[in-house]
C-alpha cells in the first residue's frame, strides 16, 4: 500500500489544485519548488559553517557539521540536487545537506550546476565533474580530506553522481570512495515497467518526466549517451561502492534497481534498498513523511561507515 503520509500529501495537493510541473514554465516551476520546500521540509538543523563559493567555475555551498573543529580535515560528500536537471538549487536541498552533514560527520559540498533549458546536456555533467575534481584538488583549503570523498544526489542528482563516477573512471582520475544514489534516473528512454505502473498519480508522472527530459536534452539521439543514461554505459566495473535507494511508487524505481544490479554484476560492492510504500521526492520531505528522516539517517550512516578511516 501507499504510505498514508504520502497519500495525505498527494490528496492535499489535489485538494488545493497545485498545478503539475509540466504545465509550468521552467521559471514558474523553479519558484514553486523553492516555495513549497517550507511546507514539506524540516527546519534546517544547526551546523558549524555554511559558505557559498566557486569551485571549478561552478557555484557551490560548503557545509560543515555541527561540532566540527575549525581545523579538522573532514571526509566530504559532493552532493548534486534533484529537480529534473531543470529546477532546484542549493537552497531547495540545504536542509537535507545539513542533515547528511550532521548525521555522517562529513562536510558537504552542494553543487549549483547549470540546468536546462538555458544550458542543455551535457552542461550539468561537465559542471559536476569539474566540481568533484576541484574539491579533491583544493581539499586542504576547504578543510576536507580528498582521499575520503563521496558523491551523491537524489533523482537527477543521483543520475549525475553515477555519471561522475563513470567519467572519472574513464579519464583515469582518482575515484570517489563511495557513491550514494537516491532514486536515480539511469535510463532516459523511460522504458522500464515502473514507468507504466507508476506513471500517473504519484507526484512524478510520465508527463513531468517528458517535460524535464525535453528541457534537458535537445536531441532524442542523446538519450542513449551514457552521460545521460548511465545504465547504458558499456561497462560498470571499477566503480566506487554504492548505495542505491529507490521508492516503490516511483516511475524510476525499476531503473534504479537495474543500475544496482548492473553494479553488482560488474563486481562493485552495492547495497540496494527500496522504500516500498514511498513516492518519488520523499527523501527531502521529512516534515510530512516520517520515512524521509529514516532514509536520510540511513544514507548518513552509510556515508560515515564508508568514509571512516579504519582504526
Amino acid at each position: 500500500m501507499l504510505d498514508p503520509q504520502a497519500r495525505a500529501l498527494l490528496r492535499l495537493m489535489e485538494d488545493n489544485a497545485i498545478p503539475p510541473v509540466h504545465v509550468l514554465t521552467p521559471a514558474e516551476a523553479r519558484s514553486a519548488y523553492v516555495a513549497r520546500r517550507f511546507f514539506t521540509q524540516p527546519d534546517p538543523p544547526e551546523v558549524s559553517l555554511t559558505r557559498d563559493l566557486m569551485l571549478g567555475g561552478v557555484p557551490v555551498r560548503l557545509i560543515r557539521p555541527a561540532g566540527a573543529a575549525a581545523d579538522a580535515r573532514l571526509p566530504v560528500l559532493v552532493y548534486f540536487h534533484g529537480g529534473g536537471w531543470v529546477i532546484g538549487d542549493c537552497d531547495t536541498h540545504d536542509v537535507v545537506c545539513r542533515q547528511l552533514a550532521n548525521g555522517s560527520g562529513c562536510a558537504v559540498v552542494s553543487v549549483d550546476y547549470r540546468m536546462g533549458p538555458e544550458h542543455r546536456f551535457p552542461g550539468a555533467v561537465d559542471d559536476c565533474v569539474s566540481v568533484t575534481r576541484a574539491v579533491r584538488a583544493q581539499a586542504e583549503e576547504l578543510g576536507v580530506d580528498g582521499a575520503r570523498l563521496a558523491v551523491g544526489g537524489d533523482s537527477a542528482g543521483g543520475n549525475l553522481a553515477a555519471v561522475v563516477c563513470l567519467a572519472l573512471r574513464d579519464a583515469g582520475d582518482p575515484l570517489p570512495a563511495f557513491q550514494m544514489l537516491v532514486y536515480p534516473a539511469t535510463d532516459m528512454r523511460a522504458v522500464a515497467p515502473s514507468h507504466t505502473a507508476n506513471g500517473q498519480g504519484y507526484l512524478l508522472t510520465s508527463d513531468s518526466i517528458q517535460y524535464f527530459r525535453g528541457h534537458y536534452i535537445a536531441d532524442a539521439a542523446q538519450w542513449s549517451d551514457w552521460r545521460a543514461s548511465p545504465l547504458l554505459a558499456s561497462r560498470h566495473d571499477g566503480l566506487p561502492p554504492a548505495l542505491v535507494l529507490t521508492a516503490g511508487y516511483d516511475p524510476l524505481r525499476d531503473e534504479g534497481l537495474q543500475y544496482a544490479d548492473a553494479l553488482s554484476t560488474a563486481g562493485v560492492p552495492t547495497q540496494y534498498i527500496c522504500f516500498e510504500r514511498q513516492i518519488h521526492g520523499f527523501f527531502t520531505m521529512g516534515r510530512v513523511i516520517d520515512e524521509a528522516n529514516t532514509a536520510v539517517a540511513l544514507c548518513a550512516q552509510a556515508l560515515r561507515r564508508a568514509l571512516t578511516v579504519p582504526g
